[in-house]
This record gives C-alpha cells, structure tokens and sequence, in this order.
C-alpha cells in the first residue's frame, strides 16, 4: 500500500468528519486538524503520505503551507480543498506543487478517483526510483535456434498467460533470468512492475528488510519508513533471484507471502497485503537441499508449481555458431570495433570449448575477443583466450598423453582447491560470481577458503582486501 498516513487541514467540522471516514473506511492513518498552527505541528512530528488542505483556515491561507511543503526533503502529495474555486486559484495552486484540486462540495466518487490517482502516482514514482539504474542485459533477449531453446519459447508463452509461481533452475550464466524476463513481458502485468531481488547479494541480517520492508526505528541506521520489494512490486511481478540462499526464518516469512499475499514490515505491526506474481531462480537441485534440510520442504512445494529447467550451452551446441556472431555484432557495435569475422581456428576452439559458464562465459569471450582484434580483422583463436580443452571421456587419456606418474597424481581436495583458486580467478576474486560457476553456496566458498587460508596456501589468490559479493550484474 503505497499510501498509509493522511492528514486532513480542514476547518469545516462536516467535511473534516466526512472526509475522515471515508478515508478510515480504506484503512489509512488519519490526523485531522482545523488550523494551520496544528497541521504544522502535527506534521513535524510524524511524516504523511497524502494531505486534505483547505485554502481558507482560521489562522491563514493553506496556499502558504503548500508552498513551505513544497521545500522538505521528502515531498508530501497535497490535494487542495475550498468553497471558492477559481481557474486562477488552481493554476497557481498547481504551479506551487498540489498533486490535484477540489471544490466543495465535493461527492465520495470524487474522493476515491483522487485516491486512487494518488496510490498510482506514488507507486510509480517509488518503483521508478528503484528502477533508476537498470541492469546492463535487461534489455537482451533469450538467444538460441536449437530445438531445445525453441520448446523453452514454447513453454514460457504457455506459461507467462497464467498468474503461476514459477521456478526457474540452471546452472549458472544459462540465462535463468532472461528467462524470468520473457514470463514477465508476455504475461498480463507487462506494463506493471517487475522487481528482482539477488538473493546472493544481500547480507542476511538485512534480507527480510529487503523482502517486507522496515519502519522508522526498526533497527540501528533505521532513519524512515522504508518499503521492501513486495511493496514495490505490487501489481506487478517479482523475480527472487538465487532463492535457495535465504535463511530459514526469512524462508518461513516468504511462506506466508505465497500463501496469503500479505506481511507486515520489519518493527511493524500493520499487515500489508499485496498482488504479485513470484518468480524464483536458482542454481542448485532444491530437491536436495529439501534432503539435506537446508530448505523448507512447504516453500519448495509453492514456488515450484511451474518448474522451468534451463539447459546449458553443452547441450545445445548447435547454437554456439548463432550466439557467436549475434555477440560479435552488439560488442562490435558497442565497442566501436569492426570486425569482418571469426577464422576457422577460432570457430574450431569455440565449438570444442566445454562452456563451463555457459552463455555469459561465450558472452565474455566474445566481447574479449572483439576489443583484442584488429580494426577491420577477423577473430583469431588467440583473441579469445580459452586454455581449457574440452574434458576427456572417463577412463580415457587423450591421444599420445603420457602414462601418469602415481606418485604425481593430485588428490581429490587437491583437485577442489586448483578448481576453486582458478574459479576465483576467473571471476576476479569476486565470491558470489565465483560461487555461481561452482554450484555451491558463498558460505560453503567462504569456509572452503578459511580452510585452504589457515594452511598458508595461495593468500595472493585470496586478495588481503577483498570486500563483500556484490550483486552480479548479468542475468543468471
């Protein structure tokens, strides 16, 4: 609910009482007062969303208190209420910053209209803020020419009619979240609001206030009101990236918004209830996590109503052709970089490449290879810098390898600490990426790396500064 606390300024014993019970009857918080000596009062001690003000009140002109409004940092919707309209008075009412004008007597229809321009008003203006810096791939589309890609079309369009939860698996860079965005624009609630949350990202003492929200006061740094994700996404739709990352009291709370469409705010009491559609990606086997206890089985069953499975770029090889040369244009025409084409040495090390990172790690690939080549050159197997081959079958040694030495061989944790330390390096020592392309948990890496740490190995690899994840800025 975009709008809770109202003021009504109003003289009038009549229309004041009249107003306030309609406006009681929606559930808002009202304060009225008569006078602008205790609207200023009553307005440096709480904050409000919506004000009723009357031009002409016993101790002066409410025109005077819309202009001083009109200066505080958090800017408060006024509708002007009087009994001598004039279009002069409202063209200068509206130039000094009233959200719309009455002239009394005015019916309850004309009310609710006003209300209602209100809520939708403020709720664009907060889902706009947010919305302010958009992801850089918000806008690409779900690439690929393969029979597989052709019936995962099919299926979001069957889907993305339906108010389903959905949930979307893959492992990570498949493109789970381009996916999320095709349900969102060909679903009924396109042109409402789609809000994503990384999971991942945020710290768990903050990811319920993320989620619901908080009041002002509601914990230390707690300045204002402040409202969650849901809030913003109301109407709309809300994608819950890398859901398997949340705690489990957070976890018990998000149960209750898919079953009842309603929460209250963090150090609130007010319930607040909601209209949104759910989409939750990750990039584990959730069923194992339900085995392993780590996740609520209840949860599970909701959000898994709609189950998408992502493929990855090893099982659609045949696309890695279509996917190279639509890279090559974009980063071509982003980079500023003419480039004539891809030579056959480079074509063999693209398809032979295992793609461990799916289509974000030929995303990468090509845009490097792109700034390295020449202006008007073609891509050379060495623009692209892949030094991985394409895993051996089990069992078997590539032709003219030599016999292994057994006193040389690696062991398995070995084994585990090069993958990490050369995941890390490849997402530049950022944990949450690094996690992603090793399909395990930021904790499970944290614990992982405070082990290799306490025994003195690769602290250059660790970075002595290294700061908390940030959110991964291409979609998952």
């Amino acid at each position: 609910m975009p709008i809770e606390k109202v003021i009504v300024v109003e003289d009038d014993v009549i229309v004041r009482k009249n107003l306030e019970q309609q406006l009681r009857q929606r559930r808002y918080d009202v304060t009225s007062v008569s006078t602008l000596a205790e609207a200023q009062d009553s307005l440096c001690r709480d904050n409000f969303d919506l004000a009723f003000l009357d031009v002409r009140l016993p101790d002066g002109e409410g025109t005077d208190l819309l202009k001083s409004l009109q200066l505080r940092p958090q800017k408060l919707l006024t509708v002007i209420t009087t009994g001598f309209g004039s279009v002069e008075s409202a063209v200068d009412c509206m130039r000094n910053g009233a959200f719309d004008y009455l002239i009394k007597p005015f019916s309850a229809q004309q009310i609710e209209i006003v209300l209602k321009k209100a809520e939708d008003f403020t709720q664009l203006v907060k889902v706009n803020q947010f919305l302010s810096q958009e992801d850089e791939d918000a806008g690409y589309e779900l690439l690929g020419q393969s029979p597989v890609m052709e019936n995962l079309r099919q299926l979001i369009r069957k889907v993305a009619r339906t108010q389903a939860t959905v949930l979307i698996q893959g492992e990570s860079g498949t493109g789970k979240e381009l996916v999320a965005r095709a349900l969102y624009k060909e679903s009924p609630r396109a042109q409402a609001p789609f809000i994503k949350i990384n999971c991942a990202a945020v710290p768990e003492n903050l990811i319920e206030s993320e989620f619901f929200g908080h009041e002002k006061g509601a914990f230390t740094g707690a300045l204002a009101k402040r409202e969650g994700r849901f809030e913003l996404a109301h109407g709309g739709t809300i994608l819950l990236d890398e859901i398997s990352e949340i705690c489990s009291t957070v976890q018990a709370k998000l149960l209750r918004v898919l079953q009842e469409r309603e929460f209250e705010r963090v150090g609130g009491n007010r319930t607040l209830k909601v209209d949104v559609r759910v989409i939750a990606t990750t990039n584990r086997q959730l069923e194992q996590s339900v085995e392993r206890k780590e996740f609520r089985q209840d949860l599970f069953f909701r959000l898994n109503v709609v189950p998408i499975h992502v493929p990855p770029l090893r099982e659609r090889r045949e696309d890695i052709p279509f996917l190279a040369e639509q890279f090559l244009k974009r980063f071509g025409r982003k980079h500023g970089v003419r480039v004539q084409g891809i030579s056959d040495p480079c074509w063999r090390a693209l398809t032979q490449h295992h793609w461990p990172g799916n289509v974000r790690e030929l995303q990468n690939v090509i845009e490097r290879a792109v700034i390295l080549c020449s202006e008007g050159g073609v891509l050379e197997a060495g623009h692209l810098g892949l030094t991985s081959p394409a895993p051996a079958a089990a069992g078997s040694l590539p032709a003219g390898a030599p016999a292994a030495d057994d006193s040389a061989f690696p062991s398995l944790s070995e084994l585990e600490k090069r993958h990490i330390f050369a995941a890390l390096e490849r997402c530049q020592d950022n944990r949450t990426h690094a996690a992603r392309l090793l399909d395990i948990s930021v904790r499970t890496l944290r614990n992982k790396l405070n082990e290799y740490h306490g025994g003195g190995a690769a602290k250059g690899t660790l970075g002595e500064g290294e700061t908390d994840p940030q959110p991964a800025g291409v979609a998952g």
